[in-house]
């Protein structure tokens, strides 16, 4: 094995300290198992054995709740801690000042490890959120930065996401969590699919390939009831659009880090070496432009 190919980037993980920051999302009953704080150290224990040989080289923080104070704090951890490769931060996209509130966050301490921005969109009552003006204006200031877009929507809204993706071809998008398909009782997946596949014909947007097992049956999920979804993704966007994220510690609501590494390992096995490398490393490397450790 190369010195590249033992390169392992989490794509996609959270971290929270509710003594700190309260985390409401987790009052819901289903997250009392991770109704705690978590942070870097439990994160590297989780992926001690890593994936297909290789160890947890990088990360991406992504923000969890809709504050700008949030995001200064994941910068400044990101900048004590070389794990943190980049962080999705979040800022009101729909505020008269958003440029400015931009331009703060690359400026405070460990700016430089933003790479973009995420919304819960998935969470917002106007479908037509992601298309008024006023979030246009802010993405448009996102675009003008240099940084990224994630997008969080439910499998119901990606036709929004195309719309997006035409509108803005110089906004890098990625989809977080293949746009949650319901793995869990199998409900819309062929429409999902066909909004997954009209999704990757633009080119700027890349996957996610996380989050999929707290859409099935946190107790019962088995590498083949996700495979179907795996196959959709790997056959639109390739393995060089596709990047591993864990969702950790959410992810530990339905069997955690290595249980969801194992399944990916299985996915990966019939691919070529430089596809793994593309799904492990490269695209999320390329895409949120991690530096060497």
């Amino acid at each position: 094995m190369s010195a590249r190919s033992t390169v392992l980037v989490d794509a996609h993980h959270h971290v929270w300290d509710l003594s700190r920051r309260p985390q409401p999302w987790l009052d819901a009953p289903e997250h009392a198992p991770i109704r705690r704080s978590f942070g870097l150290d439990g994160l590297r224990t989780a992926a001690r054995r890593g994936l297909a040989g290789r160890p947890l080289t990088r990360t991406v923080l992504v923000q969890c709740v809709a504050s700008v104070a949030e995001t200064v704090e994941l910068l400044a951890l990101a900048e004590r801690n070389p794990l943190v490769g980049a962080v999705v931060g979040w800022v009101d996209l729909t505020a008269p000042t958003v440029r400015d509130d931009l331009d703060a966050l690359l400026a405070a301490p460990g700016g430089d490890r933003l790479r973009s921005i995420r919304h819960l969109v998935q969470d917002e009552p106007d479908p037509g959120w992601l298309h008024r003006p006023d979030v246009a204006n802010g993405l448009a200031a996102v675009r003008d930065r240099g940084l990224a877009y994630d997008v969080l929507v439910r499998a119901a809204q990606l036709p929004s996401v195309l719309r997006l993706a035409e509108r803005f071809p110089g906004l890098p998008l990625v989809l977080d969590h293949a746009g949650k398909p319901d793995l869990r009782s199998g409900a819309g997946l062929r429409a999902w699919g066909d909004g997954i596949r009209r999704l990757a014909a633009c080119p700027q947007v890349t996957c996610k390939v996380s989050g999929l097992v707290t859409e099935a049956d946190h107790d019962r999920w088995t590498a083949e009831d996700i495979r179907p979804a795996w196959e959709v993704l790997l056959s639109a966007f390739g393995p060089r659009r596709l990047m591993f994220g864990s969702d950790w510690p959410v992810c530990v609501l339905a069997g955690g880090w290595q249980r969801w590494a194992a399944t990916v390992e299985e996915f990966l096995a019939p691919l070529p070496e430089a596809d793994r490398q593309a799904v492990l490393a490269d695209t999320a490397g390329a895409f949120y432009r991690l530096t060497p450790r």
